[in-house]
């Protein structure tokens, strides 16, 4: 079963990140810029939260609040749920869909290592059934031929 650490090997380990004081706009130009769908928030180099594109839409947008001064502290999801290096491709589907999250940072011990999303899982496991589909076919023409 492939874990994290094969995903971030695969994709590569690129984080972005913004500080606290940072405003909403700042970050949905960053999402922009880099084409994901949140950062992680650093304090002190620290990962102390993550903002997604969701926490805008429900407590900026919705909310009412101007991005260009609301603060990325003010909306952040404060509990952090992470996973190691070592975590399964299963466990991070199973963290993610009962914590209704889309991203999970990689942890290896407090240093941030990686960022996987529910698209890299969800590719992690399509690309696993093709293997096991073509090796399933090879094995079945070979018994048969």
């Amino acid at each position: 079963m492939k874990t994290a650490k094969d995903i971030l090997a695969a994709k590569g380990s690129e984080i972005w990140t913004i500080k606290p004081g940072a405003t909403i706009s700042k970050a949905l130009q960053i999402m922009q810029e880099k084409e994901v769908g949140a950062l992680v928030v650093l304090d002190g180099g620290k990962p102390v939260g993550i903002v997604s594109e969701r926490d805008y839409a429900r407590k900026v947008l919705l909310a009412g609040k101007p991005p260009k001064s609301t603060k990325i502290k003010e909306i952040m999801t404060q509990q952090l749920l992470g996973v190691r290096p070592h975590t399964t491709v299963d466990e991070c589907m199973m963290l993610m869909t009962t914590q209704r999250v889309r991203h999970l940072p990689v942890l290896d011990g407090e240093k941030l290592v990686g960022i996987v999303s529910i698209g890299d899982l969800v590719k992690s496991i399509i690309d696993e059934q093709k293997d096991v589909i073509e090796d399933l076919k090879n094995y079945i023409v070979g018994k048969y031929t």
